[in-house]
């Protein structure tokens, strides 16, 4: 990459919490029209280091520079002024606000006094036809799919005009070809003299799409490397600080076993239709598809979250109705959301509370009151099975990285001791070390004969976990794939429907 001026430099960067030092002195630069990638495990300091870029934290110590003078960033509203512009990890969008409104929260367009509304949605639609996402601008955010809210969040930091934009996790819930369109618009931002920090637990695509990459430690700088001419392996050994050879447990082979669960013919208004499948009891099920194709749609249809008009569901060869969340629960079904914060942890509860939400009535109430003791053990055994990481048992999720969050919501739904457990991206947003822990438990659940349903955008997760892979497309089953089909080529052509030339 030729030299380009510096844009944006950080030095020496110190920030702790009640003492507690989190980032230790960290200093990179970026340059103009460069797209550096950023990564690290769960805890290793990235989110915080974006936060206080974005004025959303303010540095214990340490010096910013912008453009090669010294800038303070007090708040974010002084970083979206300075030219920087964030697309947040989670979610930042009011969901009774419609698609433009969300877009344009913050930097409204004005005829006048007047709001121009129609200017903005005409903005709001050229944004998302970039990113090949049509979407009714008009539409309530509350309505959307994660990956749809996904691009609007992009396209919400897109109409900033930024000179410099972050990505944090922005892929975690787009299929390859969302993702291939996002890295083409990146290029393009890059042509144009954008400078863009890209974070990712996906080292293929910091490979990609990157031109340097900045490794975190434990709070730490460990290295600012080339892209070129660096690997996966090297860049995951860096991260960790150790190899890491084996990312995936071997394929469990469920050929024979027992049926535990068929689905025939399932519809739910217009986005599914007819949707047939099964899973054998042992079994690691994988369902793939574009944004939109029905999966998670089939799930929450299947544990009772959303309306199925037709169908029949078959547990252990009998035909049950599940017509709500509690009943599928009381079937011994069992379903991790893709929408850890929105659907899934509760952000202000302890690990305790998170961990018998659901199962609080049946197993921790004594004469109306809460076993706090019981409770306090079932925290302390799924802590320990699961390597959740917290200062205490009693520290609020909210304080907590994505993988610890996600091995709580995980805690919380063994809980219930399910026969069948659904997850709908199980590892998004997670580091390497953390997905691998993930990988190893559901191998387990499966060789104690719990049945697993991953439902995934991530290629290379369905292809690594899954024996047998059901592919969806617009509401319906494409095709199932089985052993040796089990590759990328056959999953795009399915899910896309494109025939082979």
């Amino acid at each position: 990459m030729s030299e380009r001026a510096t844009l944006l430099e950080l030095e020496g960067i110190i920030k702790e919490f009640s003492s507690v030092r989190v980032l230790d002195r960290v200093s990179f630069s970026i340059q103009e029209g460069e797209i550096m990638g950023l990564i690290g495990e769960n805890g290793a300091g990235k989110s915080t280091l974006i936060k206080i870029i974005c004025g959303i934290y303010q540095k214990t110590d340490g010096v910013i520079r912008l453009g090669g003078k010294v800038t303070e960033i007090p708040d974010y509203i002084t970083a979206k002024s300075l030219g920087i512009g964030i697309v947040p990890q989670e979610f930042n969008l009011i969901n009774y606000l419609t698609v433009y409104e969300n877009i344009f929260l913050g930097s409204e367009l004005h005829k006048g006094i007047l709001l121009d509304k129609s200017a903005m949605r005409k903005e709001a639609e050229a944004q998302l036809n970039l990113l090949k996402m049509p979407l009714n601008v008009n539409r309530m955010v509350s309505e959307l799919s994660v990956a749809e809210k996904q691009m609007v969040e992009i396209a919400k930091a897109m109409i900033l005009d930024a000179r410099i934009l972050i990505f944090d996790e922005p892929t975690t819930t787009l299929t390859a070809v969302e993702i291939q369109t996002l890295f083409d618009l990146m290029r393009k931002l890059k042509q144009k003299g954008v400078t863009i920090l890209f974070v990712s637990h996906k080292l293929q695509e910091i490979l990609a799409i990157c031109d340097r990459v900045t490794v975190l430690r434990d709070g730490k700088l460990v290295s600012i490397d080339q892209v070129k001419g660096l690997s996966s392996q090297i860049l995951a050994k860096k991260m960790v600080g150790r190899d890491f050879n084996q990312v995936f447990p071997e394929k469990i082979d469920s050929t024979g076993k027992d049926v535990i669960l068929e689905v025939e013919k399932l519809c739910s208004g217009s986005l599914l239709k007819d949707v047939s499948f099964f899973l054998r009891k042992g079994e690691i099920l994988g369902f793939a598809g574009l944004v939109g194709a029905g999966r998670t749609e089939t799930m929450e249809a299947l544990m009772g979250l959303r309306k199925a008009e037709k169908g029949a569901v078959r547990i252990e060869g009998k035909t049950v109705r599940i017509r709500s969340a509690k009943d599928a629960v009381r079937y011994g079904l069992g379903y991790i959301s893709e929408d850890r914060q929105g659907k899934g942890v509760v952000m202000n509860y302890d690990i305790p509370k998170n961990i018998t939400l659901i199962s609080l009535k049946e197993k921790y109430l004594r004469c109306g009151l809460i076993d706090k003791a019981k409770e306090a053990q079932a925290a302390e055994h799924y802590m320990k099975e699961f390597r959740i990481v917290a200062a205490s048992k009693k520290s609020q999720l909210r304080f907590f990285s994505g993988g610890n969050q996600q091995k709580v919501y995980l805690s919380r739904w063994m809980d219930t001791d399910p026969k069948i457990l659904i997850l709908d991206e199980p590892t998004r947003g997670i580091d390497i070390n953390s997905k691998k822990e993930i990988y190893e438990f559901i191998h387990r659940l499966a060789q104690e004969q719990i049945s697993c349903i991953i439902v995934s955008s991530e290629m290379e997760e369905i292809i690594g976990m899954c024996d047998r892979v059901y592919v969806m497309r617009e509401g319906r089953v494409a095709g199932c794939l089985e052993k040796g089909q089990v590759t990328e080529e056959n999953i795009v052509f399915q899910a896309t429907g494109i025939k082979r030339v």
